[in-house]
Order: structure tokens, then C-alpha cells, then sequence
């Protein structure tokens, strides 16, 4: 359709109009390196979430015991509730349809030695159902199991990093450490997507804890998790329930908040999963946005172009150069620049994400990145515009009469 002279004469009219060319080209690869980077940091937005909420189960309800702020049934406020073994049998008793798993934690600072090496580590005083709880990945041996609870065993699950700490290139497994003074035998050794702090936790059974601490039976707070099939619905019901009844048991007010605290995990991935869709469509308009801000300026310049060459376009109409050649000049010129900008701006968007990686991870961005397809389509859709940018004003030019161009001043 078009010959080598008629791109010959493109190349000419882009040579001959620099700054023109540049402005039109800037804007269009401007408004896909902006659309390609807002849509991408919304992405990477979500990733924070995402990673926030990777490392635990999200079907999870954690229990905290707090101080009441209302006397109530003849206890006066300001008292400390706390939870004790039987606050599980009863949970697990009165809520089986709900329940998948339900463990205690207690959590305690020691100083952890093995021969010469020793250092100061977080111990969790836990349940079996803890290991689905944080998701922990079991490299050697075996976590704390049902027998280990009911023996009040002397057996430690340690992190990866404290058998790097201690044990150096060593095995820990069936090793004795020293914990605040007493033996602990090495049973398991564990890692966690949750990074160096939590592979640096020591688990316990919570019944050994609780005979350390002179036989008691206190629990520092409770975690549970619900049936996944129950939904998001059916979750917030229960959570209203569980609290309820805790409540009644601990002879704490209805109204009172500060006597129990229940972080619902799903309500938490909920609302989190709201805010990030939130974001991104706040991004999207944006970005939709500068799409649209590109298609005004190429047409304004595209219209600038036609104006500036009408006795150029007459001058041909004179010399026998038919209307569809005209209109097919200046689309080609249009949609030649739209596509070479339009891609730029793409592949800079695009390397620019890649090139961030977790740099932006202090303002919740990780990763940002873009569907490479959507990035196209929206090249894509530019280009079309951009074409039709030129157009409009092509075919106005082309119904121009010779006469009329050539007086055109």
C-alpha cells in the first residue's frame, strides 16, 4: 500500500521537524512509562500483603488476655484476666464444628548454651497444632507431638539460624542444650518463610513450660483456627461467639473492650485485601489517566502537523496525488511514531519495576511488575489512538481543495 518513496518522505518530514517529532514521541512513551510504573507499583503493593500474610495461616483467631476497664457480676475493674489450661478443653468442647487445630503460646526469653556457644533466644511454649499455625517447614526430625504434651517432656524443635548459632556445621539433632538452666534434648530442626527472627525461636511443649513455672497451668494466649469452609462469613460469626462465650466464662463485661482481645486473621487478609484493591484502582484511573492525556496530545500535535503542511498537502493534490494517499502519509507518520515512542516507554517502565525489586519495601512496594500482555494491550490501544489521532485530521486535509490549500498562508 505504501511505496519506499512515501517513507522516504516520512523520514524527510521527521528530520525536517525535529522538535515536533520529539514532543510527539516524548508524550507518547511518557504516558505508557507512567501507566506501566503506577500500574506496577499497585502490584507491588499487593505483594506486601501478599508476603505480610505468607508466612501464617490466614483461618487463625490469636486470643490476648487483657485488664477489665468495667466492674461487672460483682468484680471490680481493673482487673487482669488470664487464661489456664482449662480454657482450651472448654473451647474445644463447646466449638468442635468450628475447630481445626487449637494450641496455647507462651513465649519466654532465655539464654540458650551449647558447650562453649550460647545466646539469648525466644522460646514458644506451644501445642502440635502450632506448626500449621506459622507454617513451619521441618528440616530434621520431628515437631513436638501429642505425647510430648501429655509426658511434659524435656524436647526442643530449634530454628535453622540457632543450630547454625550454636551447633555451627554440627548436627544438633539428639544434642543436649542448656535453656535457663535446664536440659533440653534436640529433637527437630525447623525453618520459616518468615525470615531470620523467627528461625531463631526455640518450640517447647507448653505442659514443660508450665512444670518449670512451678506446675501451673497459665496460658500467655490462645490460637486456634477455623474450618476454611466456613468462609469469611462464617469466621466473623464465630469470632462473635468465641468472644461471647469467653466473656461469660471470664466474668467480663459485654461492653468492655480492654478485657479481651481477639485478632481475627482473616478479618486483618480482609480488609488488607480491600485497601491494596482500593489502591490499585486509585492507580488505575491514573494511569488510565495519562492514557488518555497521551491520546489528547498526539491528537493536538497531529492536527499541528496537518495545519503546518496544508499547502505541502495541496501541492500534491495538485500534482494528481489522490486522497487516500494523503490520509495514508500522514497515518503511517502518526502511527510510526505512536509504535517506536509507545514501545520505549514500555521497555523503560518495564526495566524500571525490575530494577526496583524490594528497594521501595520500607513503603510497603515489594516486587512491583506488570503483566507483560497488559503492558502490550495498553501500547497497543495507544498506537490504535494514536492512529486515529492522525486520521481525523488527515481526512480533513485530504477533502481540501488544491485551490484552497494553495492559498493557505
Amino acid at each position: 500500500m505504501f511505496s519506499r518513496d512515501t517513507w522516504k518522505e516520512i523520514f524527510i518530514s521527521i528530520q525536517k521537524n525535529k522538535m515536533r517529532t520529539f514532543l510527539a514521541g516524548f508524550t507518547v512513551a511518557l504516558g505508557i512509562l507512567i501507566f506501566v510504573s503506577l500500574v506496577g507499583l499497585s502490584n507491588g503493593l499487593k505483594n506486601t500483603f501478599d508476603e505480610f500474610f505468607r508466612d501464617d495461616a490466614t483461618n487463625v483467631f490469636f486470643l490476648f488476655p487483657g485488664r477489665t476497664s468495667m466492674p461487672y457480676k460483682g468484680y471490680k475493674s481493673n482487673r487482669q484476666i488470664e487464661f489456664d489450661n482449662s480454657d482450651l478443653a472448654d473451647i474445644k468442647k463447646t466449638f468442635p464444628q468450628y475447630l481445626e487445630y487449637i494450641t496455647p503460646r507462651i513465649s519466654r526469653g532465655a539464654l540458650v548454651s551449647y558447650k562453649e556457644e550460647s545466646n539469648n533466644y525466644t522460646t514458644r511454649a506451644v501445642g502440635p497444632g502450632h506448626q500449621f499455625n506459622e507454617k513451619t517447614i521441618i528440616m530434621k526430625g520431628r515437631y513436638i507431638n501429642e505425647e510430648d504434651i501429655k509426658n511434659k517432656t524435656k524436647y526442643a524443635v530449634i530454628g535453622r539460624l540457632v543450630e547454625k548459632d550454636l551447633f555451627g556445621d554440627k548436627n544438633a539433632m539428639g544434642k543436649y542444650v542448656d535453656m535457663g538452666g535446664s536440659a533440653f534434648k534436640v529433637i527437630g530442626v525447623f525453618q520459616d518463610d518468615g525470615g531470620d527472627r523467627e528461625e531463631r525461636n526455640i518450640y517447647i511443649p507448653y505442659t514443660t513450660r508450665q512444670l518449670i513455672e512451678k506446675n501451673n497451668d497459665e496460658i500467655d494466649q490462645i490460637v486456634l483456627a477455623f474450618k476454611e469452609e466456613l468462609g469469611y462469613a462464617g469466621a466473623m460469626a464465630f469470632e462473635v461467639s468465641l468472644r461471647k462465650f469467653i466473656k461469660e466464662k471470664k466474668y467480663i463485661h459485654p461492653d468492655d473492650e480492654n478485657g479481651l482481645f481477639i485478632r481475627n486473621v482473616a478479618d486483618q487478609l480482609q480488609q488488607n485485601n480491600q485497601f491494596a484493591n482500593v489502591i490499585a484502582m486509585v492507580f488505575s484511573v491514573f494511569a488510565l489517566g495519562t492514557i488518555i492525556a497521551g491520546i489528547i496530545c498526539i491528537s493536538n500535535i497531529m492536527v499541528f502537523v496537518v495545519n503546518e503542511r496544508t499547502k505541502e498537502l495541496g501541492i500534491r493534490k495538485a500534482l494528481g496525488a489522490t486522497p487516500r494517499s494523503v490520509i495514508g502519509t500522514i497515518l503511517l507518520e502518526s502511527v510510526f511514531i505512536t509504535t517506536i515512542s509507545g514501545y520505549v516507554g514500555m521497555l523503560i517502565g518495564v526495566f524500571l519495576l525490575r530494577s526496583i525489586g524490594d528497594k521501595l519495601e520500607d513503603y510497603f512496594i515489594m516486587n512491583p511488575y506488570i503483566d507483560t500482555g497488559l503492558a502490550i494491550f495498553a501500547t497497543i490501544i495507544l498506537i490504535v489512538f494514536g492512529a486515529l489521532a492522525g486520521y481525523v485530521p488527515a481526512r480533513r486535509a485530504a477533502k481540501i481543495k488544491p485551490i484552497v490549500a494553495l492559498q493557505d498562508n
